[in-house]
C-alpha cells in the first residue's frame, strides 16, 4: 500500500511540474515576471509549442498536488526503487530546464551584472544595471537600482556568459541550475550511504522538494551552487575519515558565490575532537577566503568586497513575508522598524552561539549548522523563499528528526506565501500603502511585480506576482 502511494506521489511531481512549466510557458503570464522584456521565443522555451494555460487557480492546484505529493514521496521513499526517484528528478529537472524562468527575475540580474563588467566596463560592485539602460537585458530585470550582491567567484565566472546573448546566457544559467541541482543531490544520496542513512530517504527528500524543483531551479536561481558546495563539505565530512580540511576549503569558495555560505564554515572547524585538529580545519578556511580575496582583488581591485556592502543594502529592505515582517505586523508596529529587526539578529546570535558551544562540546555539528541556518531564515527580514535551499542538505543528513520537521514546516510556508489561499493570513491590505511605496501597485492583491524603479530604505517589498 505504502509503495502504490509512492508510485503516486512520484507520478504527481512529475505532473504538476510539467503542467505548471507548459502552462507558464503558453502565454505571457504573472508566473513569468520577466516577461516585462518582451516574451521572445527564447524566454518562453520550446514548451510554450503546447500551446497550454496556467491561471492562479490552476498554479495553486497544481502547487498543493506537488507538496502532497511530496509528502507521499516522503512517506514511502523507502521503499521505492532508487532507479525510480532518480528517473523521477532527473525528468523533473528537464522539464523545468525547457521551460520559462519562473516567479523570479533574478536570472537576468545575474546576466544585467555579468554584461556590465565584460561588456560596458562597470564593476557590479560599484555601478547599477541602470546605469547600462540602453542594454537589451535591461527590459528583464528585476532590480535595475542594486549593486551585485554575489561574491566575486559568481561575478566573475558569470562574465563568460555575456558573449551568448540574452537568449544563451540564459539558457546557460539554466542548465547551470539544473546541472548543479542534480550533481548536489547525488553527492548527498551517496553521503547519505556513507553515515549509514537511507540513500533513498535523502535523495526524495532534497530532490523531490517543491522548493528545490519549482523555486530554485525553475528560477534558475544561483542558490543551487551553493546547494552544491554545501553537499560537497557535508560528502567530504561524512565517513570514518572526514577529509575536513577540504570541506572548509569548498565552503570557502562557496563564499565566493554568495555570502551565506560561510555560515558552515564555523561548525567545521569546531568538528574535530583535537585541538590540532581544529587548527588544521581553521587554517584550511583561511586559506580559501585569502585565495578568494586574491581572486576578488585581481578581478575588481580595491572593491574586491563590494558584494557584502550590497548585502547591507538588501538587509535594508524587507520581504513582508519574513518572520520579523510578520511578527511586527501582528503585534501592531508600522513596518519594521530598525530595533525590531535588531531584536531578530539578537536572537540568531544567540542561536549561532549556543550551537557553536554544543558543537565544541561535541554535538554533530552537521545537526548544529541545520539549525543555526534555520534561525538565520526566520530572523532575516531579508527572506526569499528559495533561501532555503540552504537548509535542505544539512537537515537530510542529520539524524535529529526535530530538524528534519522544522525543515518541511519552513518549506511548507515558502509555497505557501505564493499561493492567493493565504493572502487573508499572510497578505492583509495596507489601511495606507502609499505610506510606503511612492509609486501605484499594480494588480489585485497588492501585487508588485520587479520591474524598473528604486527601492528606498526601510520600503515595504511585496513579493508576491
Amino acid at each position: 500500500m505504502r509503495s502504490a502511494l509512492g508510485w503516486i506521489g512520484l507520478a504527481g511531481i512529475l505532473g504538476s511540474v510539467f503542467l505548471i512549466c507548459a502552462g507558464a510557458a503558453g502565454a505571457a503570464g504573472t508566473f513569468v515576471p520577466a516577461r516585462s522584456g518582451g516574451w521572445p521565443g527564447w524566454l518562453a522555451g520550446p514548451l510554450s509549442g503546447l500551446n497550454l494555460s496556467l491561471s492562479d487557480t490552476r498554479f495553486q492546484v497544481l502547487t498543493l498536488v506537488m507538496c502532497g505529493a511530496y509528502v507521499l514521496v516522503l512517506l514511502s521513499a523507502r521503499g521505492l526503487p532508487m532507479r525510480a526517484l532518480a528517473g523521477t528528478i532527473v525528468l523533473a529537472h528537464v522539464v523545468l530546464l525547457l521551460g520559462p524562468p519562473l516567479l523570479s527575475q533574478d536570472v537576468f540580474g545575474y546576466m544585467a551584472f555579468a554584461r556590465m563588467g565584460a561588456l560596458h566596463g562597470l564593476d557590479p560592485y560599484t555601478h547599477l544595471p541602470s546605469e547600462a539602460a540602453a542594454d537589451p537585458v535591461f527590459g528583464f530585470i528585476g532590480w535595475p537600482f542594486q549593486h551585485s550582491p554575489y561574491g566575486p567567484l559568481f561575478t566573475l565566472g558569470s562574465y563568460a556568459t555575456a558573449p551568448l546573448g540574452l537568449a544563451g546566457a540564459l539558457w546557460a544559467f539554466k542548465a547551470v541550475a539544473v546541472a548543479s541541482s542534480l550533481a548536489a543531490i547525488a553527492l548527498i544520496t551517496r553521503a547519505a550511504g556513507m553515515m549509514g542513512h537511507s540513500r533513498r530517504w535523502a535523495a526524495a527528500f532534497v530532490g523531490c522538494n517543491p522548493v528545490l524543483l519549482l523555486l530554485a531551479v525553475g528560477g534558475a536561481h544561483n542558490d543551487t551552487l551553493i546547494l552544491l558546495v554545501l553537499a560537497l563539505a557535508l560528502l567530504l565530512g561524512a565517513g570514518a575519515s572526514p577529509r575536513l580540511r577540504a570541506a572548509a576549503l569548498t565552503v570557502a569558495c562557496g563564499v565566493g558565490v554568495k555570502v551565506t555560505a560561510g555560515v558552515l564554515l564555523p561548525f567545521l572547524v569546531l568538528a574535530p575532537r583535537r585541538r590540532f585538529e581544529r587548527m588544521g580545519v581553521a587554517l584550511a578556511g583561511i586559506a580559501g577566503l585569502l585565495a578568494l580575496a586574491v581572486l576578488g582583488l585581481a578581478g575588481f581591485g580595491v572593491h574586491a568586497a563590494g558584494f557584502l556592502g550590497a548585502v547591507g543594502e538588501q538587509q535594508q529592505l524587507f520581504a513582508p513575508y519574513s518572520i520579523p515582517a510578520e511578527t511586527a505586523r501582528l503585534v501592531g508596529l508600522s513596518g519594521v522598524p530598525a530595533w525590531w529587526r535588531e531584536v531578530f539578529v539578537g536572537v540568531f546570535v544567540l542561536v549561532l552561539a549556543g550551537a557553536l558551544w554544543a558543537t565544541a562540546r561535541g554535538a554533530d555539528w552537521r545537526t548544529a549548522a541545520g539549525w543555526s541556518t534555520l534561525a538565520l531564515l526566520l530572523c532575516t527580514a531579508w527572506l526569499l523563499p528559495w533561501y532555503g535551499l540552504w537548509l535542505l542538505p544539512l537537515a537530510a543528513l542529520s539524524g535529529d528528526r526535530r530538524l528534519r520537521g522544522a525543515t518541511l514546516v519552513f518549506c511548507a510556508y515558502a509555497m505557501l506565501i505564493h499561493l492567493s489561499l493565504a493572502d487573508p493570513l499572510l497578505n492583509p491590505r495596507p489601511p495606507h500603502p502609499s505610506r510606503h511605496l511612492p509609486f501605484p501597485v499594480p494588480g489585485a492583491r497588492h501585487r508588485l511585480e520587479l520591474a524598473s524603479f528604486q527601492i528606498l530604505r526601510n520600503v515595504e517589498l511585496y513579493l508576491r506576482w
